[in-house]
Order: structure tokens, then C-alpha cells, then sequence
């Protein structure tokens, strides 16, 4: 019997994990590497940071490595307890399984790695699709939410069909036929407003080359979903955002986020430049003191 696989051959499932271990040195903290069983297969996940430290968990963004999200959020690592689960069914080390993002299972998958870790409640940041599972568990299990940052969220709107085909979706095509280094930046600059790092995009590269992409957003969060969600929440958008446009985030999640304590808005893109993401860090670093 076959076992399905996310990427599309060994050599690119290697390449990307190698680009994975390459990233984990650029840190100035060690991790502790866990396995941890749940109902739909292996959880690889990352821990950093002091052992009695409230404890944060970190959710990568889709379609890439969970090392390249956790970079943009490097300055609370030594402040809280960290847990940074590879996504499962995304690029990484956790077990391949395709997950619904459309019901409780991203949910359900969160409660098992709480469970295992100990975990009664946790701080949660999540960016883009990681933010998307956040209000999952926001949607089916929010007594388990202390407070959480959603930084560019899927889940609560998506942008102009038309411009991501036309920004995003074509440059893809172009680069999946012809291996173009010229496609490939362009889809960069359009996701970072020409900002991204050189390493980052070369990971962008090889995952558009090597894996069956996940191609489902999560759940567009419905106001009923969230009626029993009253912990502390964070927005984080982005002025140039493709994906999420900041407009629509805003006034959404004002009307079905029932404890919405803070909303900011950079002007970046969907990829937030060094100088936004010091700007960012602090903005966090402030609601977390408050909230948590």
C-alpha cells in the first residue's frame, strides 16, 4: 500500500528539510525537538526558552517551513516558554496528513499537543494560516485560549481573486514551467513588498518546486462561532497585504471578535520587512504584558 506524501520526490523533501536544520542555526537560543502523537499522526514541534516561562505557542504560516515564521517573532523567545509545532500536512518534519481546515480537526490536533505538553491554557500567536487555526480552536475549544495575535490572518477574509491571479497565481505557472529565478522574485516582492530575505525566498522556491501545495484556506470564521470566545485578541495587518487586505480584516474581525483588545496596522505586505517586524514585536510584547 502507498503512503501519501506532500512532496512531489525524495530530493525535494531532502532539500527543504536541509533548508529547515540551516535555518534552526541561525537562532540564538537551542530547541528541544519533540515528537508527540496525536490523532492525525506525529507532531514534530520546536521548544525554546525558560522551562517555568508562561507558555506561548507559535503557529508557521502555510506552504512553508516552521522555522522561517518562528524567526519573525525571535525576540520573545527567551521570555516565554515556547512551542512551535510543525503544521501537519505542511512542509517540515511532522507527519504528512492533510488536515481540514474547514472543521474542528486543526482544533482537535492543538488539544492533543496541549494535552501532551501539559497544557490547560497558552498564549497563542499564529501568522496567516497559523492565525486561520487559531480560530479554529477559537471556534471549538476557546477555554483553551489565554490570549492570542493574529498576525495577517486567513480565516476571517480573503483578498481580490483577480489581483492574486494575476500577482501571484501566473508568476507560479511561469516559474513551475520554466524554473524562473525572475518568477519567483516577483512573487516574493509582490508577498513582502520587496523586502524579503534572500534565504526566504529561495525556501518559497523550492517549496512551489517540491510539494503538492496545500491549496484550501481555512474557514471563513462565522460571528456564532466565536460567541463563546472572550479571551484578549491581537490584530496584525498588513496596508499592501495580497492575501488579507487590512480594511476588510479590521472591520470583520470588530464584528465577530468579542474581546478584541488591540488592532495595528503596518504598512507591509504579507511578509513583514525587518524594520516592521521590530515594530511588531514590541506592539506584542506590550499586549502580552497586558493580557497575559
Amino acid at each position: 500500500m502507498s503512503t501519501y506524501t506532500i512532496y512531489k520526490n525524495p530530493r525535494g523533501k531532502s532539500s527543504i528539510q536541509n533548508y529547515y536544520e540551516s535555518y534552526l542555526k541561525t537562532f540564538e537560543v537551542e530547541f528541544e525537538r519533540k515528537r508527540i502523537d496525536t490523532r492525525f499522526g506525529k507532531t514534530h514541534l520546536l521548544a525554546t526558552g525558560p522551562q517555568d516561562g508562561k507558555p506561548l505557542m507559535i503557529l508557521q504560516g502555510g506552504n512553508c517551513i516552521n522555522p522561517m515564521t518562528l524567526s519573525w517573532f525571535s525576540p520573545l523567545l527567551k521570555e516565554y516558554r515556547i512551542y512551535a509545532p510543525d503544521t501537519i500536512g505542511h512542509p517540515g518534519y511532522s507527519a504528512e496528513t492533510r488536515v481540514s481546515a474547514k472543521d474542528d480537526s486543526y482544533a482537535l490536533w492543538i488539544t492533543d499537543l496541549m494535552d501532551h505538553l501539559q497544557l490547560e491554557k497558552s498564549a497563542f500567536i499564529g501568522a496567516s494560516y497559523g492565525a486561520g487555526i487559531i480560530l479554529r480552536l477559537a471556534s471549538y475549544h476557546s477555554e483553551r485560549i489565554a490570549c492570542s495575535v493574529l498576525v495577517c490572518p486567513a480565516g476571517l477574509w480573503l483578498g481580490s481573486k483577480r489581483k492574486m491571479i494575476q500577482e501571484i497565481l501566473l508568476p507560479l505557472l511561469w516559474f513551475k514551467l520554466t524554473s524562473s529565478r525572475h518568477s519567483i522574485q516577483k512573487i516574493a516582492d509582490t508577498m513582502s513588498q520587496k523586502s524579503m530575505k534572500e534565504m526566504d525566498r529561495d525556501i518559497i522556491g523550492e517549496i512551489f518546486s517540491h510539494v503538492k501545495l496545500e491549496q484550501d484556506m481555512p474557514k471563513l470564521t462565522e460571528k456564532a462561532e466565536l460567541a463563546h470566545f472572550h479571551s484578549p485578541t491581537m490584530l496584525v495587518t498588513g496596508k499592501k497585504d495580497i492575501f488579507f487586505p487590512e480594511l476588510e480584516l479590521n472591520q470583520k474581525a470588530k464584528d465577530i471578535i468579542p474581546f478584541l483588545a488591540t488592532a495595528k496596522t503596518y504598512d507591509m505586505g504579507h511578509f513583514p520587512s525587518e524594520g516592521q517586524l521590530k515594530l511588531i514585536n514590541n506592539d506584542i510584547k506590550v499586549f502580552l504584558m497586558e493580557n497575559y
